[in-house]
C-alpha cells in the first residue's frame, strides 16, 4: 500500500505539528486526491467525498482516524495506522490519541477505510 509506505518513510520521531499534512500527503501519494481544510478535525468530509467511509472495531492497514480538539491542542489530529501503530507526522507508539492530553480527555474521534 503506497499510502502507508509513504508515511512510514516520512515520519519524523517527534511531532512536528504537521499531522493533517503527512497523513494527506500519504493518501495523496497512494492515488487519492484530499479536499484539503485548515484543521486536521475538520479531514471528516474530505475523506468522505474521496470515497472513505466510516467505521468501528479494530482498524487495518491505511485506515485514518480524526480526532477532534482538546484543551491546547485546538486543530485536532489526524493520523494512519499501518498495521501495526498510528503514524501521522510521527510514529505514534500509545495508540492513535497522540499525547498525554489526547489520552486524558479522549476527545471524540472517527475513524475512516477506503477499499
Amino acid at each position: 500500500m503506497n499510502a502507508v509506505r509513504y508515511l512510514q518513510s516520512h515520519a519524523r520521531s517527534n511531532s512536528i505539528s504537521a499531522c493533517a499534512q503527512y497523513t494527506r500527503e500519504a493518501i495523496q501519494a497512494g492515488g487519492i486526491y484530499l479536499a484539503r481544510t485548515n484543521l486536521a478535525k475538520d479531514y471528516g468530509s474530505s475523506l468522505v467525498n474521496a470515497s472513505f467511509y466510516e467505521v468501528q472495531g479494530e482498524p487495518q492497514a491505511g485506515d485514518v482516524v480524526v480526532i477532534q480538539a482538546t484543551g491546547m491542542h485546538t486543530s485536532g489530529h489526524m493520523a494512519m495506522f499501518d498495521g501495526q501503530i498510528w503514524i501521522s507526522d510521527f510514529k505514534q507508539m500509545r495508540g492513535f490519541y497522540p499525547g498525554h492530553e489526547y489520552r486524558t480527555n479522549r476527545p471524540a474521534y472517527k475513524m475512516y477505510r477506503h477499499d
